[in-house]
């Protein structure tokens, strides 16, 4: 067994974020200039955090976001930031590039609740879950790889830093808890577990690596916290 720590941010704020736009996948922006704010506080936050691996979407807004937070960390020399396309956001369809209150609306006339609505030639819970359940494979796998030689007498856990998407991290939570059984430490308010992550919020999980011959699962997972913000109105103030 290998002690783990997955931590998961969103990326900073977009103008398409301030506009209440749906970007999905087709709509590439940057960050705008409060989501570069956005993303120092959150790299000063996790400064002192050892991470020892970092992966990240595909996309502009999370490849700045994640430069940004490694930037900021005392403890980022040698950590090679692995770019995969799996972490990419939701596709919204055919709504993609429009106000998300269309998306509201076509959920409200399709009697279905905004998150869990699938826009034409979007992608459902389902295929997400598929996809993240595919990088959490690879990503164990990766681990497995670099770090079979540990065990848990060592005093420093793994750590993955992973930069993703607003809409992928709330299906990640739902799959991590409804798929794997992941439990909520005492301090999570269960009500708002499934609720939208703001810009540059942390979702953390702790969890033990099973390594098995040449395969590798996890077990005991706990969620620390969901969508921890707390830096952001520190530092924004």
């Amino acid at each position: 067994m290998i002690p783990c720590i997955l931590t998961l941010v969103r990326h900073g704020e977009t103008q398409f974020n301030r506009d209440g736009m749906l970007q999905g996948q087709s709509i590439d922006s940057p960050l705008s200039e409060i989501g570069e704010r956005q993303s120092e506080a959150a790299g000063i936050y996790l400064r002192d955090v050892k991470f020892t691996n970092a992966f990240v979407s595909d996309m502009q807004r999370a490849r700045q976001t994640a430069e940004i937070i490694l930037k900021n960390n005392n403890n980022s020399a040698g950590i090679q930031l692995k770019t995969d396309p799996l972490l990419k956001e939701r596709s919204f369809g055919i709504v993609e590039g429009q106000p998300m209150d269309l998306m509201r609306s076509m959920a409200n006339d399709a009697g279905q609740s905004f998150p869990d609505f699938t826009p034409p030639q979007g992608e459902t819970v389902e295929q997400i879950k598929i996809r993240f359940a595919e990088f959490l494979g690879s990503m164990l796998q990766q681990l497995m790889e670099e770090h079979r030689h540990q065990d848990g007498t060592q005093n420093t856990p793994i750590h993955v830093l992973v930069v993703t998407h607003g809409a992928y991290m709330r299906v990640v939570v739902r799959y991590m808890v409804e798929d794997l059984h992941c439990s909520f430490h005492s301090g999570v308010d269960k009500s708002h577990a499934y609720s939208a992550c703001p810009n540059t919020g942390l979702i953390r999980f702790i969890f033990n690596m099973k390594c098995c011959n040449e395969s590798a699962a996890p077990s005991d997972l706990q969620c620390l916290f969901v969508n921890q913000a707390d830096h952001i109105t520190k530092e924004l103030q």
